[in-house]
């Protein structure tokens, strides 16, 4: 029997991954190349520069804000042992299910000049009462990092799990204290996964522009929306597009600079983790604290609002939110959801297993290509999907097939998908690729050279200890794709809404306690992805109770 080469196969890989790459990027290369194009015929906004740098500032503020949350109570639930620490340690995920602009009307419902804070402090202490100015950039930022730390949560969790006791020991054992052992040992040996999860949530923040625009925001993002949908000037918002490009760029150029040029990978594997030292009397209750208000201000809090209007509008007046259409909605988002979770992370797990058998820097570039999509409004990926349709059909006809691909892909859900991969296949990247950097080269190479193909190297070594990874990726890209909704709106056909699209045009029109029922189904809908995470891991022992 013949021996198989060390490096056969290889090669299809990396064409496979490399093809990927390609297809995933060629919408946004479309925005761009139509950009470039039409550049002399449109016109940017006049405060384009103030727009940029109030991106910039949110940028800074919610990476901030989400590695102080992130790191902080990953730190906290992992290291110390005190009350309600097993519960918190699964509950601070829970803010991952809530939509940033359903927090951020409840924020601003609870604590702008009509709210009831402010209306208290009002009667309390005058008319003339300080209150800081909740529209602002501010506000943004505290929303913005209370929804979005669990994404480093997770991931700053998932690498103080898995490291070895054996080195916060030895840093012990030669004089360094645990706050300095954390700082100089634990946390550059998470940097893999750190960068990952901030680079997750630069991404997420690149691209909102319903959250920023209810606290009067104006980022590059919005005024890409606001220039389409206002004037339908697509060459106009395209190059406004490219701006965002250079903010991605620029994020996952941070994200490489923070891994550095270190290893990360430890001997023997996965580790039993940090012991846990008792927190006991004032000091464990204020750690309990801690984890309870930002639990109660990312989750509790809009939750408890939402139930309280959806019980003001039980009465049934006008559209009943519990109508014939109502299992249809939910059908239409879960079904949409798992489709594009599983080709996500099946193209995550082909594109990293590609790098891992050493594909070269065309190989690097097509995994980093995969990860733009993410990083503009989603409107914009459904005018790059509709421009790279138009070309497709241009190319067809040309070859004579009449009429193109017609409305196979444009018009039904088809296009849907389309845009959703692109769109969300960069979470699901991150994750993988975070998982990829924990597995000594050392392992995939003694397989090769044992004579293992590539497609066995896969399903035998990397797979099994990449579960935690893949896990991970399916849960961020289910619970982005049942929340998105400009590509919906922007591509849906005739007669198809998802959850998000049904609050959405309910809450457009101010009926918030008839939007509420629905948008709790979208926080129950998140729930579910994040609870099988959770309850994966306790399987699987790890250390997340």
């Amino acid at each position: 029997m013949r021996r198989r080469l060390v490096g056969e196969g290889r090669w299809a890989w990396s064409a496979l991954a490399v093809l990927i790459g390609v297809l995933v990027a060629a919408p946004i290369l479309a925005v761009v190349v139509d950009g470039l194009v039409n550049a002399g015929s449109a016109e940017l906004p006049d405060d384009v520069g103030a727009m940029t740098l109030t991106s910039i500032w949110l940028l800074l503020g919610v990476g901030i804000g989400t590695s102080v949350l992130g790191i902080g109570l990953a730190w906290l639930t992992t290291a110390f042992d005190f009350p309600l620490r097993r519960l918190l340690s699964w509950a601070l995920v829970l803010p991952l299910a809530m939509p940033a602009y359903i927090l951020g009307f409840v924020f601003l419902s609870t604590f702008d000049v009509a709210g009831p804070v402010q209306t208290a402090l009002r009667d309390w202490f005058g008319d003339d009462v300080w209150v800081p100015q909740v529209r602002s950039l501010g506000g943004a930022v505290v929303v913005m990092s209370l929804t979005l730390y669990p994404y480093v949560y997770l991931m700053a969790r998932a690498a103080f799990t898995e490291q070895s006791a054996r080195t916060f020991d030895a840093a012990r054992s030669l004089g360094a204290g645990r706050a300095r052992t954390f700082w100089q040992v634990l946390l550059p040996l998470a940097r893999p996964s750190l960068a990952a999860g901030l680079a997750l949530v630069m991404m997420e923040t690149l691209t909102d522009f319903a959250t920023v625009q209810y606290f009067n925001v104006q980022t590059v993002s919005v005024g890409v929306y606001l220039v389409w949908k206002g004037s339908y000037d697509l060459h106009s918002a395209t190059q406004l597009a490219a701006l965002v490009l250079l903010f991605a760029v620029a994020v996952l150029a941070g994200e490489r600079m923070l891994r550095g040029g270190a290893r990360f990978h430890q001997r023997g594997g996965s580790g039993e983790g940090v012991a846990r030292v008792p927190l006991h009397g004032v000091r464990g209750w204020l750690a309990c604290l801690a984890g309870l208000v930002v639990l109660g201000a990312a989750f509790v809090l809009p939750v408890l609002r939402l139930a309280t209007w959806a019980w003001a509008g039980r009465d049934g007046s006008g559209t009943d939110p519990l109508d014939a259409r109502f299992g249809d909605y939910i059908a239409n988002s879960v079904s949409l959801a798992l489709v594009v979770a599983v080709i996500c992370v099946l193209l995550a797990v082909v594109i990293g297993h590609a790098q891992r058998l050493g594909g070269g820097a065309l190989v690097r570039a097509a995994g980093q290509a995969t990860t733009f999509g993410y990083a503009v409004p989603g409107a914009v990926v459904g005018i790059g999907v509709l421009i790279v349709m138009a070309w497709s059909d241009d190319a067809l006809v040309a070859l004579g097939v009449e009429g193109g691909t017609g409305l196979l892909i444009t018009g039904s859900v088809i296009g849907i998908l389309i845009a959703q991969v692109v769109r969300f296949v960069a979470p699901a990247h991150q994750a993988v690729d975070a998982s990829y950097a924990k597995i000594a080269p050392s392992i995939t190479g003694s397989a090769l050279s044992l004579g293992a193909g590539p497609t066995r190297v896969l399903a035998r070594v990397h797979l099994p200890q990449l579960r935690s990874g893949v896990t991970v990726a399916a849960v961020l890209v289910l619970v982005d794709v049942i929340k998105e909704l400009p590509l919906v709106l922007l591509l849906r056909p005739f007669g198809f809404t998802t959850v998000s699209v049904w609050v959405y045009q309910l809450a457009r029109e101010n009926f918030w306690e008839k939007a509420a029922l629905p948008a709790l189904l979208i926080v129950v809908l998140a729930l579910v992805p994040v609870f099988v995470l959770i309850r994966g891991r306790e399987v699987r022992g790890r250390n997340l109770p």
